[in-house]
């Protein structure tokens, strides 16, 4: 796991609910169970600060500096989140949402870009510059590169000649076969451990970093599966079942991971009080 998308995480699941901020102390000690030593966590998060991802401010005895979430990132994480938590089980009108696209040679990082808040958003190449979707969600792609000097976009609304029609799209766009083998590796990896994460034999550290590493396993998935609708989904599918089982290991796990939170924190409080009281010994 790479140590700013744990950190991104760390605030997505845990600090933001405790004000969305923390001391870099507390930050660096979090970041220690997934092996980031205390200087690589420092340059991270200075990283993450001057990419605009991050606000900082001194705390209150002025030794310690205080990370907390700005505008930008707030979006990220709860766009994120939505993504990530979606129900794939969704009612469908029949409708395709289509994104054509023009963007010059000169612009390769922006039809990267954009090429990938498209796969992020649920949309697959149906040809090399025609994105497709099952879910209405051309405002998002209007809103993020309406301003875009190099992105010119045409979206527009479809419908198809019937059913097979529409499963050929689905197969076109997406590698549905590919997908539903890496959504029964999923189920295979996490289910025989599923067991202990029900009755709470998880110790706290352990929980905080299983349920990282599911959070970035599962978070692979929203990238190639856009949620279709049943009816275009091949036999047998695996994508139910584990998104199903996700959420119970998530779930499981919240209460390890909160306690290893709590206990992390409060021991860098502890040694702050410690030298607090060595500094003032006479």
């Amino acid at each position: 796991m790479k140590p700013r998308s744990v950190a991104f995480d760390l605030f997505g699941e845990y600090l933001r609910y405790r004000g969305g901020e923390a001391r870099l102390c507390d930050i660096v000690a979090l970041l220690a169970p997934f092996g980031v030593g205390a200087s690589t966590a420092r340059v991270v998060m200075l990283r993450l600060r001057k990419e605009g991802w991050f606000d900082t401010r001194p705390g209150v005895d002025g030794r310690e500096v205080i990370y907390a979430l700005n505008e930008r990132s707030w979006g990220l994480l709860n766009e994120g989140r939505e993504r990530i938590f979606a129900d794939p089980r969704a009612e469908w009108d029949g409708w395709w949402h289509m994104v054509i696209y023009y963007v010059p040679e000169s612009a390769r990082a922006s039809r990267e870009e954009l090429r990938k808040e498209l796969a992020w958003l649920g949309f697959g190449p149906l040809a090399a510059a025609t994105w497709a979707s099952p879910h209405d969600r051309l405002a998002s792609v209007e809103e993020k590169f309406a301003l875009s000097p190099d992105v010119r976009l045409d979206l527009l609304r479809a419908q198809s000649k019937g059913l097979s029609w529409d499963r050929d799209i689905a197969e076109r766009c997406w590698d549905l076969h590919s997908l539903n083998e890496d959504y029964l590796a999923f189920l295979t990896q996490y289910r025989a451990e599923l067991p202990r994460y029900r009755d709470g034999r998880v110790p706290p550290l352990e929980a905080l970093v299983t349920r990282t590493e599911l959070l970035q396993e599962w978070r692979r998935f929203p990238f190639r599966d856009p949620g279709l609708p049943v009816e275009l989904l091949p036999a047998h599918w695996h994508g139910h079942d584990a998104y199903d089982l996700f959420l119970e290991a998530i779930e499981c796990l919240r209460p390890g991971a909160e306690q290893a939170i709590i206990e992390v924190t409060g021991r860098t409080r502890e040694r702050d009080v410690d030298d607090d009281n060595i500094g003032s010994s006479p």
